[in-house]
């Protein structure tokens, strides 16, 4: 080695070190919830900054709140986590700490509780689009429909469309004109034993929605806290394909209960699913599992199965995930001539094949979601 090779060597490798330590420590940050809150401090905006020196990790937040506890709570989850960082041996906190404005400082931050009245709230995403998300949201929530149907005094369900540039709940259920008003509340729309909010109730047909970032979030929280619910067991929210605004939106408005991945069992389909659920785990929304649609596809006449995007996918998935497959979802065409005529085969067909699968999901996804209520 050259004494410049030498030189060079002495130079990078302590940033080389302190920059894999600084990414440790924001890697940490990020598994820190707010408390009462599933979203981490750091996509909150707390963080303020980070620096790494000899073993040392700085961290400075600035947290709004009227709550006393809050700050130590994080400040001590703050210092737990870094110390079990390799590398870290010692942590520094600063902490600037300031009342919300226009409240008293005696105040508290309320326990964000989701929509009053509502005992369950999931999320059905997919990462990609195509793969028939909203299919199996609207197909979902029959089933719950009528699976509390069974059950004494239940209360409702209900289906939020969150798919603010391509609505298609509107035509998946019948449903049309637009929802009426009392008092500053939407009422839902309701058919087949659902209370439905989508965005293609207050839009043309023909009207495309160009939004930027902000105005979805306005509409997302309009829709979660400005439409009159009433007491729901199960709210499914169909989430647009991808992980931008809405996703983040919704769980910035309200906690959700779980999400589940839909995917089709190809790679094309699995890799993007796996990106959905890591988007989910990262904001702390536990992913209740997976369900592979367009699975397979019967031969009539035989006990013979055809398999026209492959198989695995939905178990891959779920295992890059860690999580379960809820169920498959077979190719019918009876599923796509109801979604178009507005007729969810789980409301026509509840016992064909497809039919009975859906029940199926839907009654794991209930008792996981009452299990983890205990």
């Amino acid at each position: 080695m050259t004494s410049l090779e030498g030189l060079l060597w002495y130079r990078v490798e302590p940033s080389t070190e302190k920059t894999l330590s600084l990414e440790a420590v924001n890697s940490a940050l990020k598994t820190i919830s707010y408390p009462g809150f599933s979203r981490d401090i750091v996509s909150f905006g707390l963080v303020r900054s980070v620096d790494f020196r000899e073993g040392k990790a700085l961290v400075k937040l600035a947290i709004t709140t009227s709550d006393p506890t809050i700050p130590r709570q994080i400040k001590e989850a703050v210092e737990r986590t870094l110390l079990n960082v390799d590398g870290v041996t010692d942590t520094v906190v600063e902490l600037a700490v300031s009342a919300p404005k226009n409240q008293p400082v005696q105040s508290t931050v309320p326990e964000p509780t989701g929509v009053p009245g509502i005992r369950f709230t999931i999320a059905v995403g997919s990462g990609k689009g195509g793969v028939g998300k909203s299919t199996i949201a609207v197909n979902l929530a029959c089933a719950f429909a009528q699976l509390l149907k069974e059950e004494p005094e239940a209360p409702g369900v209900g289906l939020m469309d969150c798919d603010i540039y391509g609505p298609t709940v509107p035509l998946m259920t019948g449903l049309s004109g637009r929802p009426e008003v009392e008092g500053d509340s939407l009422v839902p729309m309701q058919r087949h034993g659902l209370r439905v909010m989508s965005m293609g109730f207050l839009v043309d047909d023909e009207t495309p929605v160009v939004w930027r970032g902000p105005m979805i979030q306005k509409t997302i929280e309009q829709f979660v806290q400005n439409v009159s619910w009433g007491r729901l067991e199960v709210l499914v929210v169909d989430l647009p394909p991808g992980t931008g605004d809405a996703q983040l939106s919704l769980v910035q408005t309200v906690p959700l209960s779980g999400a589940v991945i839909v995917t089709t069992p190809q790679a094309a389909a699995t890799n993007i699913a796996r990106k959905g659920g890591h988007m989910f785990t990262k904001v702390n929304v536990p992913l209740i599992g997976v369900v592979e649609n367009l699975s397979y596809q019967e031969i009539p006449g035989t006990d013979k199965r055809f398999f026209p995007y492959g198989q695995g996918g939905g178990e891959q998935t779920a295992e890059a995930l860690g999580t379960d497959l809820l169920g498959q979802i077979p190719l019918d065409m009876a599923v796509c001539q109801g979604g178009d005529a507005g007729e969810p085969i789980v409301i026509t067909d509840p016992e064909s094949l497809v039919g009975t699968q859906f029940r199926v999901i839907a009654r794991k996804i209930l008792d996981r979601l009452r299990t983890a209520q205990q």
